[in-house]
């Protein structure tokens, strides 16, 4: 995995996928050195849609104004049949790593909508997608 704290490491890739970790503090900066061009999941767009409903409707306007703002801003992508099996053998990797893929569902899609595309993952959580190196490019920022 990349890590942008080590400056010899750092690849340019000519398009990533954002993990929702990135998009929830998305910083232009951050992720300039690494990618000409970006492009969401629609599972991310899914779990951002997720926190648009508390019980204050003050952060609820907040939250559906930037929800709105990053669907404007970036390339969504679809989870379609092919990132379907692709998140098969993801889910089937780490099942065989003795780890449950369960409790990283989300992770684990989002990381198929990147190998289906053939798109590097642009993540702040590189665990998450720990011991899938083979199957999809993680740079963690």
């Amino acid at each position: 995995m990349e890590r942008s704290s080590d400056r010899t490491t750092v690849s340019r890739h000519p398009r990533v996928l954002l993990d929702t970790s990135v998009v929830i503090d998305f910083d232009a900066v951050v992720v300039a050195p690494h990618a000409d061009a970006v492009a969401l999941s629609v599972i991310t767009m899914a779990e951002l849609a997720y926190g648009l409903h508390t019980a204050d409707v003050m952060i609820n306007a907040n939250r559906q104004a930037r929800y709105r703002w990053i669907a404007s801003q970036f390339d969504v992508i679809d989870f379609d049949t092919e990132s379907a099996e692709a998140y098969g053998a993801l889910a089937a990797s780490v099942r065989a790593m003795g780890r449950n893929p369960r409790p990283r569902r989300f992770d684990l899609l989002i990381a198929a909508v990147a190998v289906r595309h053939g798109l590097s993952l642009v993540t702040r959580n590189a665990a998450d997608f720990e011991a899938l190196d083979s199957l999809v490019t993680v740079v963690a920022i």
